[in-house]
């Protein structure tokens, strides 16, 4: 199929980018990358009015380090990040993510801020970026606001961006040096999204440990104070007390009622979680 005729705009800069989509009576999608939208729109999932391409924009493709943190624009791509060529303040756990996102003709086009805005529970940046406990620049024509990742999404396919407003950056903080990252995901083909996520950032040295699990077919699931999964302790030997149970409650609260389920996602937590203790 192709999809449904539509107005376009490429704008030369990120406030007319803006202007057009607080103006336009209709309904506006962004695109920068196309790799989430394009299909969409050939399948005639998604019928816009108005598409506005901010692949242009330097505005979104500018990185910088503020304090300790890493502010990264949402036009950077997957390729980006995966290659090194931006700053890296997560010990090299944005580029592992980076690097295993679909396929590399993806990752050469895809774009962080647009696998953000399309919400999907499976898409590996949702996860990541909610155990890494990084925060969300919204802008519209009216302003800023600030959004902690582990707050964006809202349910499958959504976010809390409203009529008018992107995200214009993504903001990292630094991964301390006692830190420990594990990320796994399950997929039946390599390439494919995933069935099941498990990030986790666990620092025995400040007893402090962040669970996500991810594609859920909802919002990740992300615990902040994650020591209950640990034997209420969070210390060196973190990796041999995990608790199966603690998470499959977890998830049967969450609203997974299929053992099988359940069991996938666990032991893809587990894996993740020893990963970390490696």
């Amino acid at each position: 199929m192709k999809p449904a005729p539509f107005a376009y705009e490429r704008p030369r800069d990120l406030p007319a980018a803006l202007a057009a989509m607080g103006s336009y009576d209709g309904v506006v999608k962004i695109i920068a990358g196309g790799q989430s939208l394009g299909p969409m729109l050939n399948l005639r999932l998604v019928q816009p009015d108005l598409i506005v391409d901010i692949a242009g924009l330097a505005e979104l493709k500018h990185v910088e380090r503020v304090g300790e943190d890493l502010v990264i624009g949402a036009c950077v791509t997957h390729a980006d990040i995966e290659d090194g060529r931006i700053a890296d303040v997560t010990r090299g756990a944005m580029q592992r993510v980076a690097a295993g996102i679909a396929y590399r003709a993806v990752r050469n086009r895809g774009t962080i801020g647009g696998s953000l805005s399309h919400a999907d529970p499976s898409a590996d940046w949702v996860s990541a970026l909610s155990a890494l406990g990084a925060t969300l620049t919204l802008r519209s024509a009216s302003g800023a606001r600030h959004v902690a990742m582990k707050d964006f999404i809202v349910g499958a396919l959504e976010s809390v961006l409203v009529p008018g407003e992107m995200i214009e950056a993504v903001r990292v903080p630094a991964m301390s040096a006692s830190a420990r990252w594990g990320y796994v995901k399950a997929c039946r083909k390599t390439g494919e999204f995933a069935h099941a996520i498990g990030a986790v950032l666990i620092d025995p040295a400040a007893a402090t440990a962040r669970v996500v699990i991810g594609a859920v077919e909802a919002a990740p699931i992300v615990i902040d104070d994650a020591a209950e999964f640990f034997g209420g302790r969070i210390d060196g030997d973190f990796g041999r007390k995990f608790d199966p149970r603690v998470a499959d409650k977890l998830l049967s609260n969450a609203g997974i009622t299929d053992a099988a389920d359940r069991h996938i996602h666990i032991a893809v937590l587990r894996k993740a979680i020893a990963e970390a203790a490696a």
